[in-house]
């Protein structure tokens, strides 16, 4: 059995992740809010935008590579999309990231990375 393909960071293959949640999210104006009337007025600027928070165990080499994608501005991701149970291409940053060792190992350990990618 093949297993699926979830990220990708600039055309690298990332190690399966142990939890994988995708959330989409609507970008709002400020001119929404609440009517005089008592009604909701959304003004979406944009819809869609995506979030994913990931989390994977990896060895110490994955950890200083994941590293390394936490300090840049910008990563080209593919990602599996579980709207159209494809892969999609986009631009994202990483937030949030968070390193804790599992167990010591004679490799360095092995590691709980995680993490949230914002869609710009």
């Amino acid at each position: 059995m093949a297993f699926i393909q979830y990220l990708k960071f600039d055309n690298e293959n990332l190690p399966l992740p142990t939890s994988y949640d995708l959330d989409l999210s609507d970008v709002e104006a400020d001119s929404g809010g609440e009517t005089e009337a008592g009604t909701t007025q959304r003004d979406v600027i944009r819809a869609g935008v995506v979030t994913i928070s990931v989390s994977f165990s990896v060895s110490a080499i994955w950890l200083s590579k994941l590293s390394a994608y936490a300090k840049k501005d910008k990563i080209l991701v593919s990602y599996f999309d579980t709207e159209t149970l494809g892969v999609r291409d986009t631009e994202m940053y990483i937030t949030g990231f968070k390193s804790k060792l599992e167990k010591d190992t004679s490799y360095r350990g092995l590691w709980t990375v995680s993490f949230t990618l914002k869609e710009f």
